[in-house]
């Protein structure tokens, strides 16, 4: 099953690149979303089978050889599998929102989201640190092409560029990273390697690969300083793809660090090591994320920086290096999922109805629409942490967590950036959607990018919100609400996770399986108050932007040199990744 779901996907998509200008086009959408729909059923039950233990997969047979090995392997267990379904869900319900979205597309735009779904599924499933780079690139070239599916707009060429170079770059430092243990070990496969390594302290050249390997997958992440191609690529992607992108591809980059560390480098490298390189960077990434989305008027590149923010969040849960941490981080990440997606896509229906997604501009131009309005609104509550969706679930575990880690300071961070992020989101659905607060000045807005003058992605412009989109939004939405039922599924993949023995002896049976902790997740009364809190906070937060906007103008100067960094130079944004690189070094040696 589980080379399966990612040979039908790319099965399909090479049948519709070579059917696809000869059939109707309500016959691609089918298959296509029949497709996804598919993998969807199938990783369900996968899911069901590796809830009782990892499902291991050797290609062509190629069995390994006490600890060594020339096959490929594929590993599905709780957390990867539950990754899946999530990416397999997003794409069908983006499909499904795309349904005669473009003029004239001959199934290309079907064919790269189902080769974009294999790269994810790849990724995720193999257990080969070459294979898995295979992956990230064949996931990395279909992201720049939909980057830059509206090529014949300039923008949407820029946008492209950066993604595919920054991102480009990151992926030939992981393939240097690969080279050094391949030398150093003669293998490729993770267990392999964490075998070959383990014993001995990690000298100059394992820890140079352990960072070079991780430079390409924290791009991936849009972990600061890597992070900035990420709102330039959101802000002239498709819409329906950029759900995929903040609601599954950079929490893989999260997943790529996490499943490298625990299991190649898990007895090599000083877990306090490991600990200190998430902390920095999910600190700085979350205080950056969520300062730059509260001062945007473009919506989508809002929406992106809140990923970036939460991304943060993410990295900081993880930290804790436990079960639960990973509990956290799994629930966290497809409740954000459910409530980015949605208000990803309620902003393509603004920019398919106005051609604009700029705030100020769009300030209560929509107060018709108060069924959008509502679901703008609940999503927005919900990124911020409402009770019981999965994004205040997911929370209240990471918190916990942080607590039983010694890392109770963390508390602060999770309750700020929440509310700081959810401020950004209430504020700009009330005030598109209900005309709330004070009407636009008419001010300079050099420093900032706005959102007007945006081209329709529909054919024509559309007044109301066609079935297909409605449902899509309704999907995703729910399914942040239904990850909230999901603590046993969590509990089981950091159950896993955390079993590096275990993982090592179904992948080489030679070796000692290992006694596994059980991790139990549940809601607590704290996690539900600071939940409630969050939200509280982030509604006060709300009104003195809409209501009291001048109590911010001190906070222009120093964010108008964040801006003036984000400057969309592509030399600009190379330079800052080769400091990501040296900050990484210095994490890891000081």
């Amino acid at each position: 099953m589980t080379a399966l779901v990612i040979a039908v996907p790319l099965f399909v998509a090479c049948l519709l690149l070579g059917a696809g200008a000869r059939l109707p086009r309500a016959a691609a959408d089918a298959i296509a979303t029949g497709t996804a729909f598919a993998v969807v059923a199938m990783l369900g039950v996968l899911l069901a089978d590796v809830h009782s233990g990892r499902s291991v997969t050797w290609l062509g047979g190629y069995r390994p050889d006490g600890t060594r090995s020339l096959g490929t392997v594929l590993t599905a267990d709780t957390l990867n599998t539950a990754l899946a379904l999530l990416a397999a869900f997003l794409t069908a319900c983006a499909l499904l929102y795309s349904w005669r979205y473009f003029e004239a597309v001959d199934a290309r735009f079907h064919t790269m989201m189902l080769l974009f779904l294999a790269g994810m599924l790849g990724f995720l499933f193999t257990g080969d640190l070459f294979t898995m780079f295979v992956f990230f690139e064949l996931m990395g070239g279909v992201a720049y092409a939909l980057t830059g599916y509206r090529v014949e707009e300039a923008d949407s060429v820029q946008g492209a560029l950066n993604f595919g170079v920054v991102n480009s770059l990151g992926a030939y430092f992981s393939l240097m990273g690969i080279g050094a243990l391949y030398a150093r070990t003669g293998q490729l496969g993770l267990a392999q390697i964490g075998v070959a390594l383990g014993g001995r302290p990690a000298d100059l050249l394992v820890a140079g690969a352990f960072v070079l390997v991780c430079t390409g997958l924290l791009v991936k992440a849009a972990a600061v300083p890597f992070h900035f191609w990420l709102a330039d690529a959101h802000a002239v992607a498709p819409t329906p793809v950029c759900v995929l992108f903040s609601g599954i591809m950079v929490e893989l980059g999260a997943y790529g660090v996490l499943r490298v560390y625990r299991v190649a480098f898990g007895g090599v490298l000083d877990p306090a090591v490991f600990t200190r390189l998430l902390l920095v960077l999910g600190v700085v990434t979350a205080v950056l994320g969520a300062i730059l989305c509260f001062t945007q008027r473009h919506l989508k590149r809002l929406l992106a920086y809140s990923t970036i923010a939460h991304m943060g969040l993410f990295l900081c849960g993880l930290a804790a290096q436990s079960g639960a941490a990973t509990a956290g981080f799994l629930v966290s990440v497809a409740g954000h999922a459910g409530a980015k997606g949605a208000l990803f896509l309620l902003v393509g229906v603004l920019k398919d109805r106005y051609g604009n997604v700029d705030e100020d501009q769009l300030y209560g131009r929509a107060k018709g629409f108060r069924l959008e309005g509502a679901l703008f609104t609940a999503a927005g509550l919900v990124l911020c942490g409402l009770p019981p969706f999965g994004v205040a679930f997911g929370k209240a575990v990471a918190e916990h967590a942080s607590e039983e880690a010694g890392q109770s300071w963390l508390l602060a961070l999770f309750v700020v950036v929440p509310t700081v992020v959810g401020a950004s989101v209430l504020r700009a659905g009330l005030r598109v959607y209900f005309g709330l607060g004070s009407p636009p000045r008419d001010e300079d807005a050099d420093e900032k990018t706005t959102g007007g003058g945006e081209e329709p992605e529909t054919p024509q412009r559309i007044h109301r919100i066609p079935g297909g989109m409605l449902a899509a939004v309704l999907l995703v939405l729910a399914s942040s609400a239904a990850v909230s039922f999901a603590g046993g599924i969590a509990g089981r993949a950091g159950t896993q996770e955390a079993d590096r023995a275990g993982y090592l002896h179904d992948t080489l049976p030679v070796l000692p399986a290992g006694e596994a902790e059980s991790v139990h997740v549940a809601w607590t009364a704290s996690g539900l108050l600071a939940g409630f809190g969050t939200v509280v906070l982030a509604m006060a937060l709300t009104a003195l932007a809409l209501w009291r906007p001048g109590l911010f103008q001190a906070l222009e100067r120093p964010v108008r040199v964040l801006h003036r960094v984000h400057s969309g130079h592509l030399g600009d944004y190379v330079a800052w990744l080769l400091a990501g690189v040296t900050l990484l070094g210095f994490l890891v040696h000081v």
